[in-house]
């Protein structure tokens, strides 16, 4: 690859690429991570349908990751303050705001010990954040700190029973146990030696949990949580991209047990739960 040819976000952007070049799907994978903030239609949906119009909406993106999102909500209105733990994600979240010609703050911080006050945001978004920290507890407890009464959290937390592992992408490795998981991920070539990450994470370390454990874990921290794609279901808007599976959705629906369906594959199949968490106070 010509790497002067690349623009300044390229080059920031591509090291952090190069673990996942055994994907089939890698050019239109990185093309999605170049251009993240194209690709946010459905969360700011999800966004928008619990905390209403974006524009003027105090967000704080914690997590920020690549800033994606943190750009798209921003070009929509809200006053987007972005937060993440890898300081070479935070200059990517600089760069991708350059290009549109905004200036959206950016703090290189850890989610259990956030640098805001209490009561400073409408909504915290935390997609693919929770499995990573130290400690979830922690997290979250700070999350209820900054939102403010009746504040939004929209989160998603990783299924220990997941079939296809969203992290090595590997069918039936969280159904055994860790350590046997880890060596075969090693044998599949699926770890991050050699990338640019140093603080890369086994997959025992980091935090799997099943779908009521997480809620509980929600709950004791003050919030009152819903399954986003649950609504999506009982509302009829719950899109599935595949025809197979619109037609066994048809079939299950007529005999009157889509819902049971559902709530099975969240427990044994699914990658990840996607929450809207409400503060209660």
């Amino acid at each position: 690859m010509d790497y002067e040819a690349l623009s300044e976000l390229e080059q920031a952007i591509e090291p952090w690429l190069q673990h996942m070049t055994w994907r089939r799907d890698y050019g239109r994978w990185r093309e999605r991570r170049i251009n993240q903030e194209l690709y946010q239609d459905e969360r700011l949906a999800m966004l928008s349908g619990v905390a209403g119009e974006l524009r003027g909406l105090r967000v704080l993106d914690l997590g920020a990751g690549m800033g994606g999102f943190a750009v798209a909500a921003a070009l929509r209105g809200a006053r987007v303050v972005a937060c993440e733990y890898n300081p070479a994600y935070c200059e990517i979240v600089r760069l991708r705001a350059e290009r549109h010609n905004l200036r959206l703050p950016v703090f290189n911080a850890a989610g259990e010990t956030l640098p805001f006050a209490d009561a400073s945001f409408d909504v915290v978004v935390a997609w693919d954040v929770i499995e990573h920290v130290q400690s979830p507890t922690a997290m979250l407890r700070e999350i209820a700190r900054v939102l403010r009464p009746k504040g939004h959290c929209l989160i998603t937390a990783i299924n220990r029973r997941a079939w296809i592992d969203p992290h090595y992408h590997l069918p039936g490795i969280n159904w055994l146990p860790r350590m046997l998981a880890e060596v075969l991920i090693a044998r599949r070539g699926r770890t991050k030696a050699g990338a640019a990450f140093r603080d890369m994470q086994r997959l025992s370390e980091m935090h799997y949990f099943h779908y009521g454990q997480f809620i509980r874990l929600c709950k004791r921290h003050g919030f009152r949580a819903k399954d986003l794609r649950q609504e999506q279901l009982r509302r009829g808007t719950l899109r599935s991209p595949k025809p197979t599976r619109r037609a066994i959705r048809r079939v299950l629906r007529g005999l009157g047990l889509e819902g049971l369906a559902y709530r099975v594959q969240r427990r044994w199949y699914v990658g990840m739960f996607e929450l809207a968490l409400e503060k209660m106070q």
